[in-house]
């Protein structure tokens, strides 16, 4: 392996005063300060005493002076051959300072508040480390074969993606054409090549049809509950108060619920293959309802085919954009199927809007990477993509009953049950009344145990405490043992619960 030198450029230092004289006692007091604000940090390699008074333009021989005092003094330590770096004694924790007027945390207090906002999105949207019970972990047999490795090593080397300049913004060509063959096949999606937009996944999708089919005070239909994601992007864009969230029940969105709610709506972000995060589709006589309803009302309709891929039991549902391609925005992804890091999705939009998803879509980060599109490309026009949901369906389904009947076992009915379910990669946990799913949450994390809270998924006033458990990508020894963890965690919670019940029942009937 090449051996790598890292010298770090100090502008802080600036230009020396040369009418006050002394340039080595400034050069080195420039250099303390550099060290003090954090400019450079312990360890960091200095420039040779040649480099540094070059681009100085002083005399070696200052620097050589400045570089001593300060080697002297314990600031600086010299390898030799090894060059002059920042003393690593430095790097003992400074004295505790003053808070100053205009430091860090004013400055937090004076921010816009759009971006307090984004700031609580961040919070929120925190990945969960990869233990169970994560969502769209790739581990052992879930993760893509090497035959993923050998077409990145040929392809990223001298093929198609090797680096090269800007590239099209509707994303790689052969990528697009394999993407419509493949939804065509397995989604009964009505499309061609040039109205697939690849992005960088369902989010970026979900987002790029907020900008494009929304404006002003447009009301729009969104699940209840809904993937945060689409209600985050909402709230972001001044939707708060037009956002209309319509309920679900076991045949999925109550379309004629919506109707009555807000008619005048101009979109309805839907989840039909499987409602995030509940998990039933979306049944054929509300599919029919809904699309007359935009058909009626020039409205369009948002189709994230979330885990469509995944279905274990019966057979799919076709998409809502076959059954009517000019009012149904399609938008799918390869980070659960493959891996998440992938970043890799797509819209597909009817004719009439294509230019207008391309053009949002530049405005945002131009186009996506190039390398990674033509790999997949490859990766799915070869067959690789088929076989590998196939593997991925079978070991989700085994790992799915297991969970089931872990869960069964360890949780009384009345303290925790499973919503039906038969397609995805997680299960929805609902919690008694009372218990609190986000401390939960939290307390399962303590443990080890990644699960996410249900309520913030649903609107003010219609909360319903569960948990997200996701299933896929780990071993059934990992996933009992971090049932059993949780079992005590909500075992825990529903005994705190019951004590602070009883507690406030005294307090009403005594009088205390």
């Amino acid at each position: 392996m090449a051996r790598t030198t890292r010298v770090v450029e100090i502008p802080s230092i600036g230009t020396l005063d040369r009418a006050a004289g002394n340039l080595s006692r400034q050069l080195a007091q420039a250099l303390r300060d550099a060290v003090r604000e954090g400019a450079i940090q312990p360890g960091d390699p200095l420039p040779s005493t040649r480099l540094l008074a070059s681009s100085l333009q002083i005399g070696r021989g200052t620097v050589v002076e400045a570089y001593e005092q300060l080697i002297a003094e314990g600031f600086l330590e010299s390898k030799g051959r090894g060059g002059t770096r920042v003393a690593h004694a430095l790097a003992e924790p400074p004295p505790a300072r003053a808070r100053q007027p205009g430091r860090r945390e004013d400055v937090r207090a004076e921010l816009p508040e759009r971006a307090g906002m984004f700031a609580r999105i961040a919070r929120e949207f925190q990945p969960l480390p990869a233990v169970p019970f994560a969502i769209s972990v790739p581990i052992g047999v879930t993760a893509p074969a090497d035959i993923w490795r050998r077409l990145g090593n040929r392809l990223r080397a001298r093929g198609p993606g090797a680096p090269a300049g800007y590239a099209d913004p509707f994303g790689a060509w052969p990528l697009r054409q394999a993407i419509a063959d493949y939804v065509r096949k397995s989604r009964s999606v009505r499309c061609e090549p040039h109205q697939v937009i690849v992005t960088s996944g369902t989010q970026q999708g979900l987002f790029l049809a907020c900008q494009v089919l929304l404006s002003g005070r447009d009301k729009v239909w969104v699940e209840n509950p809904a993937y945060r994601g689409v209600t985050a992007i909402l709230e972001s864009a001044g939707h708060r108060e037009t956002m209309i969230r319509v309920p679900v029940d076991a045949e999925g969105m109550d379309v004629e619920a919506g109707v009555r709610m807000a008619p005048d709506a101009r979109a309805a972000f839907v989840t039909p293959s499987h409602q995030y995060p509940l998990g039933m589709p979306l049944s054929m006589a509300r599919r029919n309802t809904l699309l007359a309803w935009a058909r009626s009302n020039r409205a369009w309709v948002i189709e994230d085919d979330y885990d469509s891929e995944l279905r274990y039991e019966g057979y799919p549902f076709p998409s809502l954009q076959g059954q009517d391609p000019d009012r149904v925005v399609y938008l799918g992804t390869f980070s659960k199927v493959l891996f998440p890091s992938l970043r890799l999705g797509f819209v597909i939009a009817p004719d009439a809007l294509v230019d207008s998803f391309c053009g949002a879509r530049v405005l945002m980060d131009r186009h996506p990477p190039n390398a990674d599109q033509h790999v997949l490309a490859a990766f799915m026009a070869e067959g690789h993509l088929e076989r590998h949901i196939r593997k991925v369906r079978k070991v989700y389904a085994d790992h799915r009953q297991q969970l089931i009947a872990t869960l069964g076992a360890l949780l009384p009915r009345e303290l925790a049950w499973l919503e039906p379910g038969d397609q995805g990669m997680h299960l929805v946990l609902w919690l008694a009344r009372g218990l609190d799913d986000r401390a939960i949450a939290e307390r399962s994390a303590q443990e080890g145990v990644a699960v996410r809270a249900v309520s913030p998924m649903y609107a003010a006033g219609t909360e319903r405490p569960g948990l997200v458990l996701g299933f896929g990508g780990f071993t059934q020894a990992q996933m009992r043992a971090a049932a059993e963890r949780l079992a005590i965690v909500i075992g825990e919670a529903a005994r705190l619960a019951g004590r602070k019940r009883a507690a406030a029942f005294q307090r009403v009937h005594t009088g205390g």
